[in-house]
């Protein structure tokens, strides 16, 4: 007999943890450390302040060795963030799904999901509960101790205290025990951290390890980002559910003002243009026009300059026959037919002005006009593309930056590409090469990748910059294999196209690899430019290094063989050849 359960997100998760990225001991110490450093970024970006992260790792005392011959670790990590109200920490450290980031805007979190799971990961192989601490800055510090009950997706309050804030501190601090690999984790977790450092110079991190060594990764700016607001659906973006349950908070009573209310970049004009395009509203038939209606109209018109600049001055008397005569169904074509000149988006507003345009109540919509509504609005090709405000790229001054701080080289050439969109989601494209300094020398060029300013380090080759970085010549831009280069490709978005939960790779949408090619195209140009002329200095260099040998023998000979006493003057060709030197070094 088949049976059927219900099981929690949080059940799902502890049965599936693969797919959240805690496949083996050495990545789930990787992941749980990213996951919990990502939260307190993002906690510090938030209020504008420069992050300060100080995250330890250490081993338990007295901790036998597990079957599989992993450690037991306490993982601390601290931050001066916003801190987080009492209400919320419980849920906040204890709910898988429950979070702050299922807003339209840019953050580091997308699923609510990778803190939470780092928390359960280490209550399934520990069974120790998580100490949080926290304050916003007021004058008391909370501090939960708990655990999850997984099977209910609910945390579990063992133990609550609250003591006074005497140091006005604010921020977080996220205290548990996990089971893992530290040492196979060790390269990637450095790594991790450096490419974080790469990527926020803004931010202090410090870290230490098991072994008690102490690595910092120190801010080189105070300079921010600005930070992300939150913005509206596009329309290009929704999907049937995401209309229905706009429609179910609505407080609109038409049409027109539930597309302006709660649809980005959708003001008057375009509501009433794509209404219309989607048959959505109604005007009046010309022929049973009431005159009171047709008095409004003129009144409208010729009281507003705006109108009257468009359509002069209206009389009642000219339209009334004109109405009569007209083989138009409606008030929107009849005035398009009068004046063919103007464009139908302006006739709607003046039409709606007058009160002369209906359009359904949103919560009257039946079900296949909900759906039709939808596939209109992907199919309507004048909405405005999204704007950035709801983004916070690093900016070009604060990439090359932390580029210098983290790499140190020779030239470095960054690029942020204007603002773009892939299914109404806004995103941003930045780039950035750098030749010489730490980078090393390999065969294949380093790639840094980047998604809403997290590192992406597992997974490369089915990356969309990877994939793009391979598809390109290189040798027209002068790069031969086994040159010092290195490539960052950065992705801002509010909806990341990641092709899993695990946040490692992205997808190739084709709005995204193209400006991921075009990025590193106009990077890849002025490096070309400087390997073309650090090319010419060294040929330069060695032709004059051969003119300084043996021009001062030439001049003495020269002046020998005329009879002369004094040398021609050779400082001008000499100067040239230190000229070359100083621009060689």
């Amino acid at each position: 007999m088949v049976t059927f359960q219900e099981i929690s997100p949080a059940d799902f998760f502890y049965r599936n943890r693969d797919i959240a990225g805690f496949t083996n001991p050495s990545r789930a110490v990787f992941v749980s450390i990213r996951e919990i450093v990502e939260n307190s970024l993002d906690s510090a970006d938030q209020i504008s302040v420069s992050p300060e992260v100080y995250v330890r790792l250490t081993e338990e005392e007295g901790q036998p060795s597990t079957e599989s011959g992993n450690g037991v670790y306490r993982l601390m990590v601290m931050d001066n963030g916003s801190g987080i109200a009492p209400r919320h920490i419980p849920s906040a450290f204890g709910q898988v799904l429950f979070g702050s980031n299922y807003k339209l805007k840019q953050a580091r979190g997308t699923f609510g999901l990778g803190g939470k799971m780092s928390i359960l990961y280490g209550q399934i192989t520990t069974h120790k509960p998580v100490i949080i601490k926290s304050s916003t800055g007021g004058n008391k510090v909370y501090e939960f101790k708990m655990m999850i009950d997984i099977q209910r997706n609910r945390p579990v309050i063992m133990d609550r205290k609250t003591r006074r804030n005497k140091e006005n501190w604010r921020g977080t601090i996220v205290e548990y025990s996990l089971e893992g690999d530290y040492y196979r984790a060790m390269s990637k977790i450095l790594e991790y951290l450096k490419q974080t450092a790469l990527l926020t110079p803004y931010a202090d991190i410090k870290f230490v390890d098991p072994k008690g060594r102490l690595y910092m990764f120190n801010k080189v700016t105070n300079k921010m980002p600005p930070p992300p607001t939150e913005t509206l659906a596009h329309p290009y973006g929704v999907d049937v559910e995401t209309l229905q349950r706009l429609i179910r908070v609505t407080t609109s009573k038409n049409l027109i003002d539930f597309m302006r209310k709660h649809f980005h970049r959708v003001g008057q004009g375009t509501s009433l243009s794509f209404l219309d395009f989607a048959e959505f509203v109604r005007t009046p038939d010309p022929k049973r026009l009431n005159p009171d209606l047709l008095t409004q109209l003129v009144e409208t018109n010729n009281k507003s300059q705006k109108y009257r600049n468009l359509f002069g001055r209206l009389d009642e008397k000219k339209l009334t026959p004109l109405l009569k005569k007209t083989k138009a169904h409606n008030m929107a074509d009849f005035l398009s037919d009068i004046f063919p000149k103007i464009d139908r988006s302006k006739i709607l507003r003046l039409l709606a002005s007058s009160g002369l345009v209906r359009s359904k109540n949103p919560k009257k919509l039946k079900p296949p006009e909900i759906v039709k509504l939808v596939r209109m609005m992907k199919k309507y090709t004048d909405f405005l593309p999204p704007d950035a405000s709801c983004l916070s790229p690093l900016g070009e001054d604060l990439l090359r930056a932390g580029i210098l701080k983290e790499l140190k080289p020779d030239f470095v050439a960054v690029s942020q590409r204007k603002p773009s969109t892939y299914a109404g989601h806004p995103f941003i494209i930045e780039t950035a090469i750098a030749y010489g300094g730490n980078i090393p020398k390999k065969d294949d060029i380093v790639v840094y990748r980047f998604a809403n300013k997290i590192p992406l380090l597992y997974d490369e080759a089915s990356d969309v910059s990877v994939r793009v970085i391979r598809s390109i010549n290189w040798r027209r831009y002068k790069v031969a294999s086994g040159m010092p280069i290195a490539i960052l490709v950065h992705l801002c978005s509010t909806k990341v196209p990641y092709k899993t939960v695990g946040k490692e790779f992205i997808a190739d949408r084709p709005e995204v690899k193209t400006e991921i090619l075009n990025g590193i195209r106009e990077v890849a140009r002025r490096l070309q430019t400087f390997l073309a002329k650090r090319e010419h200095v060294a040929k330069e260099k060695k032709r004059l290094t051969v003119f300084a040998k043996y021009l001062p023998k030439i001049a003495r000979f020269s002046a020998d063989l005329a009879e002369k006493s004094e040398t021609p003057n050779i400082e001008l060709l000499l100067k040239s050849v230190r000229k070359y030197d100083e621009e060689g070094n």
